[in-house]
């Protein structure tokens, strides 16, 4: 598991990287300035998560369970629901996808809380 995460952490940071160029790059004369933010926090959270993906591998090797997995799946869920539908709604201006949002963040949560668990639980 902690290769996968890994793995995975280090693809959604080269992507976040990838979206920050483009919102600053390609879509700065595209967006109106709301917009743009909303893009550029969706790229933010995405990296922060991609960090916090390799933290959870450590944590999964360090006190493996139940619970260090959790984090590291709640980290995925939470960039594709959160950041991804930020991504979608700035790109596509459908502010309804703003609902889908807040189940990002909330996966975010868990997964911080899963996290803190894991390492307060292990041996």
């Amino acid at each position: 598991m902690e290769r996968l995460f890994v793995m995975i952490g280090a693809i959604s940071g080269a992507l976040g990287v990838a979206a920050g160029a483009f919102g600053a790059h390609a879509l700065r004369a595209k967006l109106e300035p709301r917009m743009l933010e909303v893009f550029e926090t969706g790229a933010r959270y995405q990296m922060y998560h991609a960090v916090a993906l390799i933290a959870a591998a450590w944590v999964v090797t360090r006190f493996p369970g139940s619970l260090a997995n959790a984090s590291g799946w709640l980290f995925l869920a939470g960039t594709v629901l959160f950041s991804g539908s930020l991504y979608a709604m700035a790109l596509t201006d459908v502010r309804a996808l703003g609902a889908i949002t807040p189940l990002g963040g909330v996966c975010f949560i868990a997964g911080w809380i899963c996290l803190a668990l894991a390492a307060a639980r292990g041996s």
